[in-house]
C-alpha cells in the first residue's frame, strides 16, 4: 500500500467468480446487500473475478484511503483461491488502500446449516449433495466433509456429487442411493449463485429420479452469517470492525 492516511468505514469487497449466466450477479448482489443490511457500518461492495462487473480491482481503486477487507465467495479453497485471489491482493499493493484478505467459505457447519435450509421440509430418505466441481483432491475433501455433515443433521445417506471435473455426477449419485434401497432422493445444493453447472446438476439429478432439487445458498441468513465471521476474523488480526 502506497503511504496514505486512512479514513472512513472498513470496507468490506466481496469477491465472486462471475459467470455469463445474469442471475449470478444477481444473487452475488443480493448477498451483498444482505450483509449490508445486518452490518451496516460496514461498506459493502460486490465484485466479481469474471465475466460479470466489476472487478476487485476496479472496486479497490474507488476506495483511496480506506481500510478493506477482502472476502472470497468461493466455497473451497481451489484453484481461484489459491491464485486469482491473492493475484488481487498482489496488485492491490500499489493502491492507497489497506487490504486484509479474509478466508474462504467453506468448510463451515454455516454453510451445511444453510444447505439444509434451502433443501427444506421435504421428507427425504437419501440426499445428494450437488457441487460445482474441482480437480483438486483437497477441496474435494472439504465437500466430503460437508455431504458427511449434512447426513448427520439429516439422519439419512447423502453423497457428494459433482457437475463437472470430476466423478460421480449428480445423476449417478441418485442412481446409486436408489439402487441401495432409498425411494425419494433430493439434491441438496453446494453453489453459491444460480448459473450454467447449477444448472447441469439440477437436470442430471432430475433425469435420475430426484424428487426435488434445492436453490443455491445466494442471500441464505447463514451465508450473510459466515461473510459475517470471515470479515471479523480477518479484520481481527489488522483492522478495528464494528458490527
Amino acid at each position: 500500500m502506497r503511504t496514505a492516511r486512512l479514513t472512513g468505514r472498513t470496507a468490506v469487497v466481496l469477491v465472486a467468480h462471475g459467470s455469463r449466466d445474469p442471475r449470478a450477479a444477481a444473487s452475488t448482489q443480493a448477498l451483498a446487500r444482505a450483509v449490508r443490511r445486518a452490518h451496516p457500518s460496514w461498506d459493502v461492495h460486490a465484485s466479481f473475478l469474471d465475466h460479470a462487473g466489476p472487478r476487485p480491482l476496479d472496486v479497490l481503486r474507488s476506495l483511496p484511503g480506506r481500510r478493506v477487507v477482502l472476502v472470497p465467495l468461493l466455497l473451497t479453497a481451489a484453484y481461484h483461491g489459491r491464485v486469482d485471489i491473492p493475484a488481487v491482493v498482489a496488485e492491490a499493493a500499489s493502491l492507497p488502500v489497506d487490504v486484509t484478505l479474509a478466508d474462504v467459505l467453506g468448510p463451515s457447519p454455516l454453510l451445511v446449516d444453510g444447505v439444509a435450509r434451502r433443501l427444506g421440509p421435504a421428507r427425504l430418505d437419501a440426499v445428494v449433495l450437488a457441487a460445482a466441481g474441482t480437480r483438486d483432491a483437497a477441496a474435494r475433501e472439504t465437500i466430503t466433509w460437508a455431504a458427511g455433515a449434512l447426513s448427520a443433521r439429516l439422519s439419512v445417506p447423502c453423497l457428494a456429487a459433482y457437475a463437472s471435473a470430476a466423478p460421480p455426477d449428480p445423476g449417478a449419485a441418485v442412481s446409486r442411493l436408489r439402487a441401495a434401497g432409498a425411494r425419494r432422493v433430493g439434491m441438496a445444493t453446494y453453489f453459491l449463485a444460480p448459473g450454467y453447472l447449477y444448472d447441469v446438476a439440477v437436470r442430471s439429478a432430475l433425469e435420475a429420479g430426484a424428487v426435488s432439487a434445492a436453490e443455491p445458498l445466494g442471500d441464505a441468513p447463514e451465508l450473510v452469517r459466515l461473510v459475517a465471521a470471515r470479515v471479523r476474523a480477518a479484520a481481527g488480526r489488522t483492522l478495528p470492525v464494528a458490527a
